[in-house]
């Protein structure tokens, strides 16, 4: 699955003498979840802030020199990929400004659905926005609140946003995290033990971010909930009850997550296997070779062969030294674009009937490619196996995805996407049976780019 791009990432950490080094390091480990900018902004011990952000990769915002800046003893950053607002650099995050109570830094991975009322009544109250996101409606809520307590501000503003919000504030003398009630993006707090003794507060979207710097994951930041640290400890309030159903992006589970990252409680890779194996019992097929589209279809394959007993292959090898834009020389050269990134191994797919398992397809011209070539390299059979269900709608709630009409399974049947992108046959996992792998029924979770239905009205 190539066309939907990712959504973005957080990272806190409060209490640790290299905060600012150790959120450049949580980026990095989250930079699967966006790609067009980063920024860190970091809290000294005098109370200022000093941030820097910029568009790219997190290894191209912040050289070695800048690192050396970002001084202070807690920090926050963001990696983004733009799903409300355009790219300009007042939209890049961490949003800052300079309340009544002191600085402040905001970072948010989500979507709020009715930021565009909430612009014009802020705007008929005077408010001069900076950037056309979302994230910047919270900060002028704060702003217009009459209490000076920071904690107070915000539980009663974010009752003005519907939709997902997983948010990591930074203040003069505090870090905040907070999740939506219905849970819909994942927030996970961990603890970083120190050289010197005692622990740092961490928090991220993804429980890799601790793998890389060394935390210990903890729990995951409740749905309707508001964490906060200071120099007296930690504190926690409800500042809305979870909503019932939640409403987590099974998503997540499907493409987003790395991996190796535990998400709403559960670990990302043993759930895509699970798919894969549940895929393999929904719609068996005879065959010689399981081989995924990598990388994301390894999981889901692996489970898949295991489950069916066909033998595993890398029948297609990726190249991962790509940069984000290469020269084309010619569209002559039929699939370069596919084939400059993935190539198929003739000596393993030669004359073989072939499983070709991936996590989801959602115009259908990447897999169609992708299946030419494994027919050129010798292939007598190409079975084609998506490890989630038809994907029919947009989110609304944080992913940048393609508009309704481009979505291939809005537009045809099972039988035109097989035709389309030529594979002999053609199956996706189930709606129950993505449930099955995820360990929960239907309740519980967002599934509406399969099914339709929606959380809020969008």
């Amino acid at each position: 699955m190539k066309d939907w791009n990712e959504e973005c990432a957080v990272f806190g950490i409060w209490g640790d003498p290299e905060a600012g080094k150790m959120t450049y390091l949580g980026l990095y480990a989250q930079q699967h979840r966006g790609q067009e900018s980063a920024g860190i902004s970091t809290l000294m011990e005098s109370g200022k802030q000093i941030h820097h952000k910029g568009t790219g990769l997190v290894g191209e915002v912040f050289s070695a020199d800048v690192l050396d800046t970002l001084v202070g003893k807690a920090a926050i950053g963001h990696v983004r990929y733009s799903t409300t607002g355009g790219n300009s650099l007042h939209n890049i995050q961490p949003l800052t400004a300079g309340l009544l109570n002191g600085p402040v830094a905001m970072a948010h991975n989500g979507n709020i659905v009715n930021s565009k009322p909430l612009r014009k009544e802020l705007k008929r109250l005077g408010a001069i926005f900076q950037g056309t996101n979302d994230t910047e409606c919270l900060l002028h809520l704060l702003a217009r609140h009459p209490s000076n307590n920071l904690i107070t501000c915000l539980k009663e503003s974010v009752l003005r946003l519907d939709g997902a919000y997983s948010l990591v504030l930074l203040a003069k003398d505090m870090m905040v995290a907070m999740r939506d009630p219905r849970g819909m993006r994942p927030l996970v707090l961990g603890q970083r033990s120190l050289e010197t003794g005692g622990f740092a507060w961490v928090v991220a979207s993804e429980t890799c971010a601790f793998d890389l710097i060394g935390a210990k994951y903890i729990r995951e930041i409740e749905p309707g909930e508001i964490w906060w640290v200071d120099d007296q400890g930690e504190h926690s309030e409800r500042f809305q009850a979870p909503t019932s159903p939640l409403a987590q992006c099974v998503f997540e589970y499907v493409y987003f997550s790395r991996p190796d990252s535990k998400v709403f409680g559960r670990s990302v890779y043993e759930t895509r296997k699970r798919m894969g194996e549940i895929l393999a019992e929904e719609d068996p097929i005879q065959a010689d070779l399981v081989i995924p589209v990598p990388d994301s279809g390894t999981p889901a394959a692996i489970g898949y062969s295991q489950k069916s007993g066909v033998p595993f292959e890398l029948g297609i090898i990726r190249n991962h030294y790509i940069g984000r834009t290469f020269i084309q020389p010619s569209q002559s050269i039929r699939s370069f674009g596919v084939k400059i990134k993935l190539n198929p191994q003739a000596e393993i797919l030669k004359g073989k009937r072939v499983v070709v398992v991936d996590d989801s397809l959602v115009r259908g011209t990447t897999s169609q490619k992708i299946i030419r070539l494994v027919r050129q390299a010798g292939a007598k059979e190409v079975h084609f196996r998506i490890a989630s269900p038809p994907t029919t709608g947009p989110c609304y709630y944080g992913v940048d995805t393609p508009e309704r009409e481009e979505l291939i399974a809005n537009q045809k049947s099972l039988e035109g996407i097989r035709q389309f992108i030529d594979a002999d046959t053609l199956s996706y996992l189930s709606i129950e049976g993505m449930m099955r792998a995820v360990g929960a029924s239907k309740v519980g979770f967002c599934a509406a780019c399969f099914d339709g239905q929606y959380p809020t009205p969008v």
